[in-house]
């Protein structure tokens, strides 16, 4: 595996964590404002890239030891 590859994976990683970040705290917010259709759907959002950011960062490791 090319390092350039795997930096490249490793990056989408974060940006997909901080994205996560950003959807819970938003999902917060609505709930604060108690917006609860908007808060299911951004925590709804949150969860399913948090699992794909989860599933990423296996595949970084199983390819790091490589």
């Amino acid at each position: 595996m090319k390092s350039t590859t795997l930096s490249v994976l490793r990056r989408t990683y974060q940006q997909l964590q901080n994205l996560v970040d950003q959807l819970y705290v938003a999902a917060q917010a609505a709930l604060d404002n108690e917006d609860f259709s908007d808060a299911s759907l951004l925590e709804s959002a949150a969860d399913k890239l948090y699992v794909e950011a989860e599933n990423l960062d296996i595949l970084i490791s199983e390819l790091e030891e490589q």
